[in-house]
């Protein structure tokens, strides 16, 4: 019960490593506060949640800048505070970049980047006033190097990393952890859910997707990293090799990455 009577607040909480998160920290004690555009799923997630924490439902688009103040407003006064923020929502992609309309890159990183700076600017007063707190950014391991048919997507975690690497210095004397958290393959349906070219759903789970990681051992490494507030964690499998090969051996990881297919 590491995070008992911690109050959690998990975007992308209706599905995958979202919904996973949300389980793991209920059984550690935490109260939630759970936010997707979908009631009807979030519900479905609180009904299955097995601690005794409270939890809110916040629906809403990630992408409704206009409402993250009234959201910020409404978590403060149901709870009184906030003391982790776990950025986890997100949008993936499959297509060529030239067959991509300039749309879809907006979107992608709307989703991705812009909306997570707005929901942490807006919390990030609170826990000041507070005198602490921890903000958590789902990236990925493509936020360290990137693949073919997911341009924008790369781009978008590689700008988390830019982003909130820049503001853990600026914020750390005043009591506010940030950690990166970057996947690798996990088992969800963000395959299923990408964005294609013309903006349509991919709608196809990817092999390399099915055999990934469980999304519940993500969330516990998760859970993990966040109770030793780790700066940055990679939870990943065989894939983590890419990360020694981007240090060591770039060209070689150029080479392998002309020749990749993500079916």
């Amino acid at each position: 019960m590491r995070f008992r009577n911690k109050v959690v607040w998990i975007t992308g909480a209706s599905s995958g490593i979202g919904e996973a998160l949300a389980y793991a920290f209920h059984r550690e004690g935490a109260h939630l506060i759970l936010t997707a555009r979908r009631r009807d799923r979030l519900e479905a997630v609180r009904n299955a949640c097995t601690g005794d924490g409270k939890i809110l439902l916040l629906p809403f688009d990630v992408t409704d800048y206009d409402f993250h103040p009234t959201a910020v407003a409404a978590s403060i006064e149901h709870f009184g505070q906030v003391d982790i923020l776990i950025n986890n929502a997100g949008i993936s992609q499959r297509s060529l970049v030239l067959e991509t309309d300039f749309s879809v890159d907006r979107r992608i990183m709307e989703v991705n980047y812009f909306s997570v700076i707005s929901l942490t600017k807006t919390v990030l007063p609170y826990m000041i006033e507070r005198g602490g707190g921890q903000i958590a950014v789902v990236s990925s391991l493509l936020g360290k190097f990137s693949t073919p048919r997911q341009s924008a997507y790369c781009a978008s975690k590689h700008a988390l990393h830019g982003y909130f690497d820049s503001l853990r210095s600026e914020v750390y004397d005043q009591g506010i952890r940030i950690t990166l958290i970057c996947p690798g393959f996990v088992r969800t349906e963000v395959s299923m859910h990408a964005l294609r070219g013309d903006g349509q759903e991919h709608g196809v789970l990817d092999n390399r997707i099915a055999r990934g990681m469980p999304a519940d051992v993500c969330a516990r490494h998760i859970v993990n990293a966040l109770y030793k507030r780790k700066e940055e964690v990679y939870i990943a499998r065989y894939e983590k090799i890419a990360l020694y090969l981007k240090r060591f051996a770039p060209g070689l990881l150029s080479k392998l990455m002309r020749k990749i297919k993500l079916t």
